[in-house]
């Protein structure tokens, strides 16, 4: 592949914009074409569930509440995030089509980080409902009102979006003279910015910036959350309205621990420059953004009673629409 295809003299330096990456993916893991089938299985099932649950929400007025706000757009961050990763995976490892365009690369690297931390701050906000339904269960109706709850969902598209942008704005002032090939199985922002023959410190900030401002920060926010609604439960005399007040809160603790760990390891470790080999850095990376928007809609459909509900419903209604 050409090295590059713009190439201008600035301050004595030359800066060298390539034709393209080349996604290296897997580097000795035998049949991964099988592993890719696997993910494209996974994507079919994660689209099936969550525009599922999303029907649900949409169809039933009943869960119009800011709950069930909150856990749409959960939803729909799932399918974004895994439409912006595994699709493309696809086409460059069942298809062949390994070299990715310098700009549609940039394109998958700001979606996937976008959508990434969209669904850390997805959870953010449904932590923020759980805490004013269980520590102010007398104003939760006016103080998350269905405006509000929209207004905070929004806000927490707003935040990632400007952050990302400007990480991904930094990597265009990167020159490539060097490799042009991508440890990683899509347009990952460090194994980009890592191959380039420039300064990266500004990038290494604010890759390190945005990982604190996107996902430390929420998941310290989610903790405290859970701290105050720990206080608030234990201020509750009876035992058995503790225990209902708290099963509220399994579904979206399941998810937290199913997305958070997964990532925190991942970056602590390299964060520690813990030499970890390709092919077990992109199994971790691939999994960890696979599976929890598979498995968020079948939690929130199993542990939420009023889904369930309107689930069990909807088959009643279809049963007398047949017997009639």
């Amino acid at each position: 592949m050409t090295p590059e295809t713009t190439t201008t003299s600035v301050l004595n330096t030359t800066f060298v914009r390539p034709d393209g990456f080349y996604i290296r993916g897997f580097y000795a893991l035998q049949h991964s074409n099988y592993y890719f089938i696997f993910l494209g299985v996974l994507y079919v099932a994660t689209l099936l569930a969550n525009f599922f649950i999303m029907s649900i929400i949409w169809f039933a007025q009943s869960l119009h509440t800011p709950k069930y706000f909150g856990v749409f757009s959960l939803a729909l961050v799932d399918v974004s995030y895994s439409t912006a990763l595994i699709p493309k995976s696809l086409d460059l490892f069942l298809f062949g089509n390994r070299i990715v365009e310098y700009k549609a690369c940039l394109t998958q690297m700001f979606f996937a980080h976008y959508f990434s931390a969209m669904e850390s701050y997805a959870l953010l906000v449904l932590a923020y409902d759980r805490l004013i339904a269980i520590c102010f269960p007398l104003r939760c109706k006016t103080i998350n009102s269905n405006t509000n709850m929209i207004l905070a969902v929004i806000i927490s598209w707003m935040i990632p979006c400007i952050l990302v942008l400007t990480m991904v704005g930094l990597a265009t002032r990167l020159s490539y003279c060097k490799s042009t090939i991508v440890n990683s199985y899509f347009c990952d922002h460090g194994p980009v910015f890592k191959i380039t023959c420039s300064d990266y410190s500004v990038n290494w900030f604010m890759a390190s910036f945005c990982v604190v401002a996107l996902y430390f920060v929420p998941l310290a926010l989610i903790i405290l959350s859970y701290l105050c609604i720990l206080v608030a439960l234990l201020r509750i005399a009876n035992s058995d309205g503790r225990r209902k007040a708290f099963k509220t809160c399994i579904s979206h603790l399941t998810l937290v621990a199913i997305f958070y760990v997964p990532f925190l390891v991942t970056n602590l470790m390299a964060w520690i420059n813990v030499n970890v080999d390709t092919d077990t850095r992109v199994l971790n990376t691939s999994l960890s953004a696979a599976i929890p928007p598979l498995i968020n809609p079948i939690i929130y459909t199993l542990k939420t009673e009023e889904i369930i509900e309107q689930i069990k419903k909807y088959i009643r209604n279809r049963k007398i629409a047949f017997s009639a």
